[in-house]
């Protein structure tokens, strides 16, 4: 059988979004339940890579296995930098960044008021 599965659930996805992104080394990973607060997705993930050399290749190597396992669509933007690279499955949306642009843009801060990004960046 060929073609995108429909049954993949966000939790599946999410599991295994996360299991790549750890395999790859991607640092200071933040997950956030948007069931109920957005329809953007269910969940969102923000996590870093140390250059943009590694932003590229954690990304990269998401997509592929994404696609390995489930057979899903999966848009990217902003590979070609490296500094911030969007990968949106539709129901899990996820954010690699270099540190010094995630700190910049502080993405958590807009969807968990309490997170230590909102304290460090009145500091």
């Amino acid at each position: 059988m060929t073609g995108a599965r429909t049954d993949v659930t966000s939790d599946a996805l999410l599991t295994s979004i996360l299991s790549s992104l750890e395999s790859d080394k991607a640092e200071d990973i933040v997950q956030i339940d948007l069931r109920g607060k957005s329809s953007i997705g269910d969940y969102m993930i923000v996590c870093s890579g140390r250059s943009s050399r590694q932003v590229t290749a954690i990304a990269e190597k998401l997509v592929e296995r994404l696609k390995e396992e489930f057979g899903i669509p999966v848009r990217t933007e902003g590979k070609e930098t490296g500094d911030w690279v969007l990968i949106d499955t539709g129901d899990v949306v996820v954010h690699v960044f270099r540190p010094e642009v995630r700190e910049f843009y502080q993405l958590e801060k807009m969807w968990l008021p309490n997170h230590p990004a909102s304290d460090q960046a009145r500091g």
